[in-house]
């Protein structure tokens, strides 16, 4: 896998071949290379890229940069071809072209304290006979006397959105490397201004 961290713009409409499609635009990098993990000395092989300039750095990121950058957000990316890069080498847009089907991965929007219906889309109680408080409410959790308790993971009321989502096998429709844009065909996770991981498929 080849990869960069980039920053959503939103989404908008493009046409081709008398066809309306909708893309996501993400500016992509520039990114650099901050640091090179080997099987030999960490176990595993990756590289870390750094994205976004930072303002104030701690005295720990000063040292692991090493006058690298100031970079406020560090991903790792599992590579097998760590040969293939060193530390500061820059990477932008053009490691993509059209055609090519990537991953991304994002936080999600946070929707704050969610009922069963918005959350886990329930159907919710009759909206007749006398029931005049039921219509959203979840419903019995029981399981009456055999097991006697609420198996864990049960779906109810609860924080929704805010989680990490990858999204597979997007399609990438054009690449501005000028402006180190790449419009993808469909939605990606999260807001506007959300930082993304993007991988390619060797």
């Amino acid at each position: 896998m080849s990869g960069i961290l980039g920053k959503k713009i939103g989404m908008t409409q493009i046409y081709r071949d008398n066809l309306e499609i909708a893309v996501t635009a993400i500016e992509v990098g520039p990114c650099s290379v901050t640091q090179i993990k080997t099987a030999e000395k960490d176990k595993y092989n990756a590289i870390q890229i750094g994205f976004g300039q930072s303002r104030k750095l701690s005295k720990a990121e000063k040292g692991h940069l090493k006058d690298n950058g100031s970079f406020r957000y560090l991903r790792e990316i599992r590579t097998d071809n760590v040969s293939d890069y060193q530390v500061g080498q820059k990477i932008d847009a053009a490691i993509f072209k059209a055609g090519d089907k990537v991953q991304v991965e994002g936080v999600s929007k946070g929707k704050g304290y969610a009922g069963g219906v918005k959350r886990h889309h329930f159907s919710g109680g009759p909206k007749s006979h006398g029931q005049s408080d039921r219509h959203r409410a979840p419903g019995s959790i029981g399981s009456t006397t055999t097991p006697g308790r609420v198996f864990k993971g049960l779906r109810m009321a609860g924080h929704m959105g805010a989680q990490k989502v990858s999204i597979r096998n997007l399609e990438v429709v054009e690449v501005d490397a000028a402006k180190n844009v790449v419009l993808l065909k469909g939605a990606v996770p999260g807001a506007r201004g959300g930082i993304l991981l993007i991988e390619k498929a060797s």
